[in-house]
């Protein structure tokens, strides 16, 4: 666990903990100098004022998502699987995050938006006391039509308040950084926004692991694994990822139901799904038919009666149509091998003995909606559904989005989509553990550098706030 300091820190407290530092584990300092960031996620709104313009009674649009972004409530995105190095010694901080949100709005009667923004892969730099969040971008300018699309725009400047990013620990973790949009941001941000606009902050949480050590290469020994397979047979491994319906875990967490899901039976949290692994069966390539089970289960528990369990997931695929099968245990409904959602299976031909299905669109059965207790109806879209076969050991199945070792879930709710789901006004029941007010044990730190030689960890607090939000000009 990381020691969090609270800004501001007396100057006198850090400088002699630079100075214990710097007097007894100068060596250590040198080594942990240079760090990899692998593992976290990255909550941003964007701008949370323009989230309710685009989906608003104007402009009339939506949002989506993309790459395995999640929401966090209505006001904030979730972006994954945090990339980058981390340099104790200056402080020096540099992590890509993985996702996007698409905005459109204002639909022509062509069938294209006037309005139409995406905002992708946040990159957060800070070096030598000052930050800058940067994104890809495509955008339709206001007016003229014309789309842009730019590589790693530096899209906002991130407020420190005198954060001394040097230390040497496990994660660092960054809460509610105040955000301004800069000239670069206003001109591709389609024209919305003028420079020096307040954004939503930024909070992200990044797992820091030491630099790799080069290994020596070597050539693998051929194994049994990596004899292809007949063309059908077992398969080797498989997950399946799904979300079950986004507002329906909105739903889960807000002030009406105030509840959870609990993962178990080795099921994974993925932020924007779930991962069913340990996948079993089998896969004819002649007809591309599949029959696999898959570990895990998800519980959906609290008010109105909410008790809701998927587990013992099956998918079956033949003729190009598949089906996600469970055992289903809620209130006032229980069955096995239950048909949830069917989706389209056109092309399951392996590549490189990997069968694969991304996000193929899915949509209740009737039976489906009898296990969500009436919540929805037959023929209602659900979260897409993602499928990857390994036919051989050595076939990798596909990275789970990594929210890395300090995620947790705080939010507001988004604009609910059925009338259960309206009678919530979402906020995720996990709060986020730096919401409260950290303290800095000094003496348990010089305790454990005098034993155990450990540099110390830095995450910092940012204070909170937002100010008003302005709606887009319209003119």
């Amino acid at each position: 666990m990381p020691v969090r300091l609270r800004a501001p820190i007396t100057a006198v407290c850090v400088a002699a903990l630079g100075a214990l530092l710097g007097a007894l584990l100068p060596a250590t300092a040198a080594h942990a100098a240079g760090r990899s960031v692998q593992g976290g996620r990255l909550d941003w709104g964007i701008k949370s004022s323009f989230q309710s313009y685009v989906t608003g009674p104007i402009a009339k649009g939506s949002y989506s998502l993309t790459g395995g972004a999640a929401t966090v409530g209505s006001s904030q995105f979730r972006f994954h699987s945090a990339t980058g190095t981390y340099d104790s010694a200056t402080g020096a901080f540099s992590s890509s995050f993985s996702g996007g949100v698409h905005f459109v709005g204002h639909k022509e009667d062509d069938g294209t938006y006037q309005l139409d923004l995406t905002i992708s892969r946040p990159t957060v730099r800070i070096s030598g006391g000052s930050g800058t969040l940067y994104v890809d971008i495509t955008s339709k300018a206001k007016g003229t039509g014309t789309v842009t699309t730019s590589s790693q725009v530096p899209f906002a400047s991130l407020s420190l308040g005198g954060i001394d990013m040097k230390g040497g620990g496990n994660s660092v973790q960054l809460n509610s950084l105040p955000a301004t949009l800069t000239s670069q941001g206003a001109q591709s941000f389609a024209g919305y926004y003028t420079a020096g606009t307040a954004l939503d902050p930024v909070s992200l949480s990044a797992d820091v692991r030491a630099a790799a050590t080069p290994k020596a290469s070597s050539t693998p020994t051929p194994t049994k694994s990596s004899v292809k397979k007949e063309t059908s047979g077992a398969i080797a491994n498989g997950a399946v990822d799904w979300g079950v319906r986004r507002t329906f875990r909105e739903y889960v967490t807000g002030d009406i139901a105030q509840g959870k899901w609990t993962l178990s039976s080795g099921a994974q949290d993925g932020g924007a799904l779930f991962r069913f692994a340990g996948g079993e069966g089998t896969y004819k390539k002649d007809d591309s038919s599949l029959e696999a089970e898959f570990e895990g289960a998800v519980r959906f528990t609290g008010e109105q009666g909410l008790d809701l369990k998927l587990s013992s997931v099956r998918v079956a695929v033949e003729d190009a149509k598949g089906t996600l099968y469970a055992d289903v245990t809620s209130e006032g409904f229980t069955g096995k091998k239950v048909a949830i959602v069917t989706f389209t299976a056109k092309d399951l031909t392996p590549k490189d003995d990997l069968v694969e299905l991304t996000e193929a669109p899915t949509k209740l059965t009737a039976k489906g909606a009898k296990a969500f207790g009436g919540m929805y109806q037959a023929g209602t879209e659900m979260d897409p559904l993602s499928l990857a076969v390994a036919l051989t050991d050595d076939a990798a199945l596909p990275a789970l989005p990594d929210l890395g070792s300090s995620a947790t879930a705080s939010a507001t709710p988004s604009a609910p989509e059925t009338a259960a789901e309206a009678k919530t006004d979402t906020t995720e029941a996990a709060a986020d553990t730096s919401d409260g007010a950290p303290v800095l044990p000094i003496g348990l730190v010089a305790g454990a550098l005098l034993v155990a030689g450990a540099a110390y960890a830095i995450a910092v607090r940012r204070r909170r706030g937002r100010q008003a939000p302005a709606v887009p000009d319209e003119g």
